[in-house]
């Protein structure tokens, strides 16, 4: 039998020792939610994003929205009754990649769409300090000049229609005259405007 020791002082031992023990772990823990049913079905109402907001979503990755802000309420009172309903593993069935994160230098998102008028959003993203005065959230100006190329709009769909997202063939065809001549602030708006919004008007 070999001894802890002898795992400790041999490097190599011990790098296949972690991999055995985390995909012995990632077996048991994870493969069983492929097949467990709250984890791969849809939420009543659940629909995918149009190609406006999944534009907005883009937008919301590059600029880093989720270093900051997760997309998470969990199931404590402090939160709930801040945010609104915990989050359910069904609202994101069709989330590639998932946006929970874990890091909160800004409020959770995950039910802000509604809380806000459009309005409120365009301020907040041309400068934070105008609505809320003490934010160290960054301005976003350039989310007013720049319009969204809906050229890969139509091929994203068809993407995410391949993992299991329903989009339909007219959905993926009428992608790019959807977003064409918007700005980016408008596809933001409208992909922070409809987070949480089915769990919400349950």
């Amino acid at each position: 039998m070999i001894k802890h020791d002898t795992i400790e002082k041999s490097l190599p031992l011990m790098v296949v020792m972690i991999v055995i023990a985390l995909s012995w772990g990632g077996l048991v823990e994870v493969v069983p939610l492929f097949w467990h049913q709250p984890t791969t079905t849809p939420v009543e109402g659940l629909k995918p994003l149009n190609a406006l907001q999944l534009e907005g979503r883009d937008i919301y990755i590059r600029e880093g929205c989720h270093v900051c802000h997760t997309q998470m309420v969990r199931p404590f009172r402090a939160e709930t009754e801040r945010y609104g309903p915990f989050s359910v593993s069904g609202e994101s069935v069709y989330e590639h990649p998932f946006l929970w994160g874990s890091k909160r230098t800004g409020p959770d998102l995950a039910r802000v769409g509604g809380r806000y008028s459009d309005e409120w959003h365009r301020a907040h993203l041309y400068n934070p300090r105008d609505v809320v005065p003490e934010s160290i959230m960054p301005s976003y100006p350039w989310l007013f000049e720049n319009t969204v190329d809906g050229r890969l709009t139509p091929k994203k769909m068809k993407a995410l229609s391949i993992v299991g997202v329903p989009y339909t063939e007219a959905d993926i065809e009428g992608a790019k005259a959807a977003v064409d001549g918007k700005r980016e602030i408008e596809a933001l708006v409208a992909y922070l405007q409809h987070l949480g919004t089915v769990v919400t008007k349950r």
